[in-house]
């Protein structure tokens, strides 16, 4: 009997032991200055597997108090002695006491197996508080941001997800707080993902509301404890217009592991690298081609260094221009980035274009990766290996358009007769083109003829007195006088139909002209002609001109405002000059 009643004593207590809830509060001291932070640790201990937490933690009114700071962590385990599942979850509050004295906090409330579980309420004693201005964190007392980071321990370089909440007891407030500032440090990297307002959760904290105004991503680029500044936004009301500021976070920044290799920058993430060929003609000997290191994958894709091409002795590579397709999400920095390079070939036959060395830091494997060089080959040929490999039917297009672009004036626009090329022979392309060179043809018989009579009636006018020797070179000048109206309404025709290869042998052409009626045969002796003659203002304008052209000329990629603005100028110097 006595056994028996040994075991059922036994029994009881195992049941007892075996699961049980434990919900306590802990505060870090009782008695705090006006200017002191409150922190508050909340430990819900969980033992057993036959527990179900049906609500999550329910603060009590924290109407006294400014929630500056929140976070929580979850643990489980298997006690091995036991064999029992135990469950932890500890929550930290950071509060700023708005009062003095004797403040009481309430209870802390959850909801597990339809049962309530609540911590005792406790009293804490603040001291004499410090008066802030209008402008402070909680500016009207009622209004306030709070900033949450996803992960708080990342790698250098490595995103992580900042949340931005506002949270009041009225909801009209919302609508008030407005212009968010993203915090601004140099040692972080910060990109807007999304300013789109959240529902409003009406009991996020209490008896408070709260919404999300704004999420972002954070690169930390360097390695220790890294303090992440408040975000700013205004709150407007009718009477005035306030600054509130949220919490300053600090996060963890782990220096990335020992071992990378020698050419390792600062790619973190998972990328690939791809080289090729964007131009469609077949390369030549000192002529461009547009080559693309395109870098695709997911990380720090803004921030970060790009492979480079290898300089050769095979070809000549310049600066390139950078374009990028990256979109920022919740799940990082996604895309790819475009670098435009103009290569141009020093010898013919085959060259490799190759890349620099390339390697990223993988945080999901923590291992770094070496993608190496990327390699493209590309066959380049000579002028006359170019001219010897095109069909008849590409020679008779190429006469034809040389034709058309020699006799071609800037009131006729016979570029839009051009024939593009075609890899088929058509017959009535052929037929149009023959007929086109015979309507020239009779033209320009027509108007040779009306030269001629025009000469035989022309009166016999009286031979003048020579005059010096200024007066004769103001007379040739005058006979020489180029008309730059016919010119810039041909430039106008080739700038929108973005004929731009024809558009700068134009203007080659103009300024030409333009130097042969003051005698000068070099850009540089005009320069020097025209500061004696128009001023330095003009001469310096002239050449920075000059140099406009010439960049805009071999640029890899071309604007049409880019043109506007070129045309423009040419218009506004070459009228004055020729006055």
């Amino acid at each position: 009997m006595q056994n028996r009643f040994f075991y059922i004593l036994f029994f009881f207590t195992s049941v007892i032991s075996y699961g049980q809830v434990n919900l306590s509060v802990v505060q870090d001291k009782t008695t705090y200055n006006g200017n002191e932070v409150i922190n508050l640790n909340i430990v819900l201990e969980i033992e057993g597997s036959e527990y179900n937490q049906q609500t999550k933690l329910r603060l009590p009114d924290f109407s006294k108090f400014n929630l500056i700071g929140s976070g929580s962590v979850n643990n489980a385990f298997v006690d091995p002695e036991t064999n029992t599942v135990i469950s932890q979850s500890v929550t930290r509050l950071a509060l700023e006491p708005k009062q003095k004295g004797k403040v009481r906090v309430g209870s802390f409330l959850v909801t597990i197996n339809n049962k309530i579980y609540k911590t005792e309420p406790f009293d804490i004693i603040v001291k004499d508080i410090d008066k802030k201005s209008v402008a402070s964190n909680n500016i009207s007392r009622d209004v306030y941001l709070n900033m949450e980071i996803e992960d708080r321990e990342v790698y250098q370089d490595e995103p992580t997800i900042a949340v931005l909440k506002v949270y009041s007891k009225n909801m009209d407030n919302f609508r008030k707080v407005k212009n968010i500032h993203l915090p601004e440090k140099d040692n972080l990297n910060v990109y807007p993902v999304s300013f789109a307002k959240s529902e409003i959760d009406p009991s996020d904290y209490g008896n408070m509301a709260s919404q999300i105004l704004a999420v972002f991503m954070l690169f930390p680029n360097e390695a220790g404890f890294v303090e992440v500044p408040g975000v700013s936004a205004s709150l407007h009301s009718y009477s005035n217009k306030s600054k509130i500021v949220s919490n300053k976070v600090k996060i963890n920044v782990k220096k990335l592991p020992e071992g990378s290799p020698e050419y390792f920058k600062n790619a973190v993430g998972n990328f690939n690298v791809n080289i090729y060929n964007a131009s469609k003609e077949k390369a030549e000997i000192k002529k461009p081609i547009n080559i693309i290191v395109k870098v695709s994958g997911k990380g720090n894709l803004k921030n970060m260094e790009l492979p480079k091409i290898a300089a050769s002795r095979d070809y000549e590579v310049f600066t390139p221009k950078i374009t990028s397709k990256v979109n920022v999400g919740m799940n990082g920095m996604e895309g790819e980035i475009l670098a435009n390079y103009i290569v141009i070939p020093k010898k013919a036959g085959e060259i490799s274009i190759k890349t620099e060395q390339f390697a990223y830091f993988d945080p999901s494997s923590k291992e770094y990766v070496d993608i190496g060089q990327q390699t493209l080959a590309v066959n380049t040929f000579s002028h006359e290996q170019i001219l010897e490999s095109r069909t008849t039917v590409e020679r008779v297009n190429e006469y034809t358009n040389n034709f058309l672009e020699t006799v071609n004036t800037p009131v006729l626009k016979t570029t839009s007769f051009k024939v593009k090329e075609k890899n088929k022979f058509h017959w009535n392309i052929f037929l149009i083109n023959i007929a086109i060179l015979l309507g020239l043809f009779i033209v320009y018989l027509l108007f040779k003829t009306w030269q001629k009579k025009r000469k035989l009636i022309k009166k016999i006018t009286l031979e003048r007195p020579l005059g010096s020797v200024a007066e004769t070179e103001n007379e040739i000048r005058e006979r020489l006088k180029t008309d730059v109206n016919d010119y810039f309404s041909y430039l106008e025709n080739l700038k929108d139909n973005k004929d731009y290869q024809k558009f700068f042998q134009v203007v080659d052409e103009f300024d030409s002209e333009v130097r042969n009626q003051y005698f000068q045969n070099s850009a540089e002796d005009f320069g020097n002609f025209l500061e004696s003659y128009k001023g330095s203002a003009v001469a310096e304008e002239y050449r920075n001109l000059t140099r406009r052209i010439q960049i805009e000329k071999y640029a890899p990629v071309k604007s049409v405002e880019g043109f506007e603005e070129l045309l423009k100028d040419i218009v506004n110097l070459y009228s004055r000059i020729s006055k």
